[in-house]
């Protein structure tokens, strides 16, 4: 058996302030939006930006304490979404759930790291 791995590792500024909803069983889910910056050749910076997914105690963690144009760091897995519109049209979202998420800027309680491992 061979071995694969998912893992994403990313170091940005978050973008959007994140919200939190609940699914139906209760579970915390937070979304937010991680710029991160990547050199070209001629001098300047290209923009990349990364849907990010957080669950539950890490989900509440992040909606608490991290807000937009925060330094973050995030670890995680690849996770690809693909949906059909109401007019047919096949649509592909790819995302970071989070296990791990450290708070670079700090968080205001004199700690700057929260991990809880993803449920799925």
């Amino acid at each position: 058996m061979s071995r694969t791995i998912n893992k994403v590792e990313l170091l940005g500024r978050v973008g959007t302030e994140p919200e939190m909803t609940y699914t139906p069983n209760g579970t915390a889910v937070t979304k937010l939006r991680l710029a991160t910056d990547r050199p070209r050749s001629n001098g300047e910076t290209e923009t990349d930006w990364h849907d990010l997914t957080c669950w539950a105690g890490l989900a509440e963690a992040v909606n608490n304490y991290v807000g937009k144009g925060q330094r973050i760091y995030v670890a995680g897995r690849l996770v690809q979404n693909t949906w059909e519109t109401d007019d047919g049209q096949r649509r592909h979202r790819t995302e970071v759930h989070a296990s791990e998420v450290v708070f670079l800027d700090g968080n205001g309680n004199g700690h700057g790291q929260a991990g809880d491992a993803s449920p799925f």
